[in-house]
């Protein structure tokens, strides 16, 4: 296997068509693997098919709900650096959410994106967050099971805007995403290449 996707450790060593199945999430591209790969195997069957974006589909499916937000939280970044905006309320709080998970941040979480614009795209960020433990939400909601996928669909949503980056070819972003996601689940902090900067 692809050295690339090796000691992802924060992933299940479920088949990826399971965690697939489990999120209501497919692939695009049809690849000649048993039903029972691995997420590490069908990653690398992805690569050499040049299937970028079914890679951050599977990524959005295999990370646990808190890394998952993680990653979620830093494509939001991505997309407000590329647009010269300042974070919302709505990924600030996914993000306190990801450093302190509990009732009383993922409440926060939820208040942020009842109060959002109608024009925050980044809610997508609060609904990888609200969603991560398979609640709808805190309080009254904390018995009510959140949209199958739901935080996945969310988590992959923000990184397929953050592929849109005025200084890097689509390709690129992609793989910078892709690195990331594949970081975070080694136990990294989703920031190699800053590390390799500074």
């Amino acid at each position: 296997m692809d050295g690339r996707f090796a000691e992802l450790k924060k992933i299940p060593a479920e088949p990826a068509v399971r965690l697939l199945a489990g999120a209501n999430a497919k692939l695009a591209t049809k690849l000649p693997l048993p039903a029972s790969a691995s997420v590490p195997d069908v990653l690398a069957g992805l690569q050499a098919a040049g299937a970028q974006v079914d890679m951050l589909r599977l990524l959005s499916v295999a990370l646990p709900g808190r890394e998952r937000s993680w990653w979620a939280c830093l494509a939001g970044r991505d997309v407000c650096a590329a647009r010269g905006e300042e974070p919302p309320a709505t990924l600030l709080a996914a993000e306190a959410w990801v450093y302190r998970p509990g009732e009383e941040t993922l409440a926060a979480v939820q208040q942020a994106l009842e109060a959002a614009d109608a024009d925050d795209d980044l809610t997508l960020c609060a609904m990888a967050a609200l969603y991560a433990g398979g609640r709808l939400g805190a309080g009254d909601y904390a018995g009510m099971a959140a949209p199958p996928g739901g935080a996945a669909a969310a988590a992959f949503g923000v990184n397929v805007m953050a592929l849109d980056r005025p200084d890097m070819a689509l390709e690129d972003a992609a793989a910078a995403l892709i690195d990331r996601a594949l970081d975070i689940a080694r136990g990294g902090s989703g920031r190699p290449r800053q590390k390799e900067e500074s």
